[in-house]
């Protein structure tokens, strides 16, 4: 059973999340919905917090700053604030905690896995600490602003600030500190390049980083669950059983980190 819908305001932003409770759950996870730093995609929230309800987690989705130009490291810094605002809730402290993405989101999500412990913006080592992820879910990444980059979301990040293309290349900042990863891709994505997920997993080998990749052979860009309630056939986003099939493959991978804990 869930309860009314609780929302908790972003104290230096216009960002917020959104929940509805559960009686009980086994861990926590924020979702961040894609839409290229531009807008949030509705197919990629409160669809997927269900479906991870319906598997014994609490989602919770966080609307992040998006449209203005450069945005920097506003969303980065809401996404620190609602990792820390969720340990905070006193039902799922000591729970694992997944940051989940889509898309520029799944960018959103993977930068507080590589900068969630930068010095330099997070001056407080409590704050760090509690805004580290247990995993994180990358679903169809942005994740580099080189030769594959999905350049409207990085201008939309990074104005075209070099420094800030640098930090937002997210492939060069991996660390043996880095939460563990699933992800997933499509080979044939003609938005995002698959490359954007090979180049971040190859970086989690490099420094040992214990990660899931799964790359299904075709499927547009934006599939979100891949199921009948998210498809959009206008845009060749169809529901497929067997890229549907990411979302149990990742249940599965959560509980193993879960364990590991």
């Amino acid at each position: 059973m869930q309860g009314e819908e609780k929302r908790i305001d972003c104290p230096f932003s216009a960002a917020f999340v959104t929940y509805q409770p559960m009686e009980a759950c086994k861990g926590v996870v924020i979702i961040c919905p894609g839409g290229g730093y531009e807008w949030l995609s509705a197919r990629e929230s409160l669809p997927v917090a269900a479906a991870f309800a319906k598997k014994g987690y609490q989602g919770v989705i966080l609307y992040y700053s998006v449209a203005d130009v450069p945005l920097g490291t506003l969303p980065l810094r809401e996404l620190a604030w609602a990792v820390r605002a969720a340990r905070d809730i006193a039902a799922w402290r000591g729970k694992p905690l997944f940051v989940c993405g889509f898309s520029a989101g799944a960018h959103l999500a993977a930068s507080l896995g590589v900068h969630g412990q930068d010095e330099a913006l997070f001056t407080m080592r409590e704050e760090r600490e509690a805004q580290r992820p247990d995993g994180l879910i990358l679903s169809y990444p942005v994740i580099s602003a080189g030769i594959y980059a999905h350049r409207g979301s990085i201008a939309r990040l990074t104005g075209g600030d070099a420094a800030l293309n640098a930090y937002f290349s997210l492939e060069n900042h991996v660390t043996a500190q880095t939460p563990p990863a699933f992800l997933w891709h499509t080979a044939d994505d003609e938005s995002v390049p698959v490359q954007n997920s090979l180049l971040f997993y190859e970086a989690l080998l490099r420094a040992g980083v214990k990660s899931e990749l799964h790359i299904f052979p075709t499927g547009a860009h934006g599939l979100s669950l891949a199921t009948i309630e998210v498809q959009q056939p206008e845009k060749r986003r169809l529901a497929d059983p067997h890229v549907a099939a990411w979302f149990d493959l990742c249940a599965a991978w959560m509980q193993c980190q879960s364990a590991r804990r």
